[in-house]
């Protein structure tokens, strides 16, 4: 069993309607699936691999050498529960960006600005696919004062002595929108949940891994699922991870697309609504002291804020 692989380019020929029944099936029994001939080139990827790398070898290796983690894995001989084995940055519009490696900002930046449109293009496909006016979730997300959040976390998981004692990163589901990942194509250990098992997520060349995050599950009244993902440790080689996240604005609402809830009379109505309606912030508030317990009662806890 693999995760779906799917060439976005179709959508632009003769297999359009193959390629959106393709993604609808990810979406709908996944969760989680690579995108090929994404429109992102070569070129402009095979740069943030090589800022990417350069950035952790220069300003964060030393620092997680020397970190309390590494010496607690040393020290404690036991299953560390609630730490992950990853250093991480997160680059926003207007936060502070690392200075000391060279072309690491410009390359980013450029990166960001495709990426951000890739997203908008996934989210217009959802909309096709879950019968929606084009527009509707990007909409959603924007509904807010201050427009939708894009974020970027850059991640390395660098070799661990004892990985049957840490996890790269714990089991979670992703509380925002849509995520965007350029992972690794060398380093393997993203895994995603599916029917019980955990599934690889397969390590390929310049391929984007598409995860929908909670609130998509909220919008689609269920019909989409946010999935439960983990990264394993490894005692060799520094996994790299560039996960770009496409999320609702903090004021933004949240609730199923009314078009998705089937009903014949309004009593009939309420009972189809598997989701409460929320403000995004307030769901933040509640994922950040739970990110790794179930998600069901996260929606429950919002639902009585």
């Amino acid at each position: 069993m693999a995760i779906p692989v799917i060439d976005f380019s179709k959508l632009n020929g003769e297999e359009r309607a193959n390629t959106l029944a393709q993604i609808a099936n990810a979406c709908e029994e996944w969760g989680f699936f690579q995108l090929v001939n994404h429109g992102i080139s070569e070129e402009v990827l095979e740069r943030v691999k090589k800022v990417a790398s350069e950035f952790y070898k220069l300003e964060r290796e030393e620092n997680f050498n020397k970190s309390k983690l590494v010496s607690l894995l040393d020290e404690s001989g036991e299953k560390l529960e609630n730490v992950d084995w990853e250093d991480v940055i997160t680059l926003l519009d207007d936060n502070e960006w690392p200075s000391k490696t060279a072309g690491f900002q410009e390359t980013m930046k450029e990166y960001r600005f495709e990426l951000k449109k890739l997203a908008e293009k996934v989210m217009e496909v959802m909309d096709e696919n879950l019968s929606l006016p084009k527009g509707y979730i990007e909409e959603a997300f924007n509904n807010g004062e201050n427009g939708a959040f894009f974020g970027t976390k850059v991640s390395h998981y660098p070799p661990c002595p004892h990985p049957e004692r840490v996890n790269g990163l714990r089991a979670h589901t992703d509380a925002g929108g849509v995520i965007l990942l350029f992972q690794d194509d060398k380093v393997g250990g993203l895994q995603v949940l599916k029917d019980g098992q955990w599934i690889d997520v397969q390590p390929l060349p310049n391929t984007i891994v598409i995860n929908t995050g909670d609130q998509i599950e909220v919008l689609s009244n269920g019909r989409y699922k946010s999935a439960w993902h983990r990264v394993m440790s490894s005692t060799s080689g520094n996994r790299r991870s560039i996960a770009s996240f496409y999320n609702p604005s903090l004021t933004a609402t949240i609730a199923p697309a009314p078009q998705l809830v089937e009903k014949t009379n309004q009593e009939e109505a309420v009972e189809q609504i598997k989701y409460p309606k929320f403000v995004f912030g307030d769901y933040m508030s509640v994922y950040v002291q739970q990110k790794f317990l179930p998600k069901e009662p996260r929606f429950q806890a919002v639902s009585a804020m």
